[in-house]
């Protein structure tokens, strides 16, 4: 999955320049430390700790110019949120697990909970550049400064983690936030919250101010829908025809959520996230 990720433009945020994948700086952690089946998102059967045979000595993918003509479209999907260069860099301190392979089995039960950690840190960082969030920011501020510091940890700390309890500690104010942002739109809002809505025929549906968390929207046609101000956490875009959709002011959208999609030119997007290259092939 290394070198996979197209470049998003960061947001106003303290932490945002590091919550990017840097692929360059990262020892190919998503290519080796986790698994994956044969399916229609991957080419083969892969077992964690084991290396993509794609990837190559540099570290870098062999086929990331053709990775879904090659079958492996979860490649082009996967975001780490920039938790691979973290511990390729700082809690393993450059040592790689080619030279190092003392580190192998470390390095990569660590990863997975690093990501954890970093996708939390993107949902806090985008829940204080919402204004009408305000009431809780001294909370979500707290809850960026103790998610931080759980990322300096050291790896036996960091793999003793209960990132479980922390993160649902940090979604009662995310959901906060969310409810403070929708509040303008009552008796207009949806609460679609966890809904099985695969397949669904959304064409040109006002949404704006929904509530999509963790909903189900893989291969629904969303084309033209406005999806202003709706909480997009969690939400699976799988195949979602999101061609003419209006997702500008939408929150808590992430670009996996994006590259999982399938969208053009005239999909209106939030300025942090890049139009993945593959919606214009």
């Amino acid at each position: 999955m290394s070198e996979n990720h197209e470049a998003a433009v960061p947001a106003p945020g303290a932490t945002r320049l590091t919550l990017v994948s840097d692929c360059g700086n990262c020892f190919g952690l998503c290519c080796v430390a986790l698994a994956y089946a044969a399916s229609a998102d991957f080419a083969i059967n892969k077992p964690a700790g084991k290396p993509c045979p794609n990837l190559q000595q540099d570290f870098r993918c062999g086929i990331h110019r053709d990775l879904r003509g090659r079958g492996f479209q979860g490649c082009t999907v996967y975001d780490c949120f920039g938790a691979g260069q973290k511990v390729s860099q700082q809690t393993f301190e450059g040592r790689d697990w080619r030279t190092a392979p003392e580190t192998a089995a470390s390095m990569f039960e660590v990863f997975p909970v690093m990501r954890q950690l970093h996708e939390l840190l993107w949902y806090v960082t985008e829940a204080l550049a919402l204004p009408k969030a305000r009431p809780v920011h001294a909370e979500l501020r707290a809850a960026l400064e103790e998610t931080e510091a759980f990322t300096a940890l050291a790896p036996e700390a960091l793999a003793d983690l209960d990132v479980p309890a922390h993160r649902d500690k940090a979604n009662k104010l995310l959901l906060k936030a969310s409810e403070l942002v929708r509040a303008d739109f009552k008796g207009k809002k949806k609460d679609r919250r966890g809904a099985d809505l695969m397949g669904a025929k959304l064409k040109g549906a006002d949404l704006r101010g929904a509530n999509l968390r963790g909903a189900f929207l893989i291969a629904a046609d969303l084309r033209g829908a406005d999806l202003r101000m709706a909480d997009l956490i969690g939400a699976d875009f799988r195949d979602a025809r999101l061609s003419g959709a209006d997702l500008n002011e939408a929150f808590f959208l992430t670009q996996a959520q994006l590259n999982a999609a399938k969208g053009d030119a005239t999909t209106k997007l939030p300025p942090s996230l890049a139009r993945p290259a593959h919606w214009w092939t």
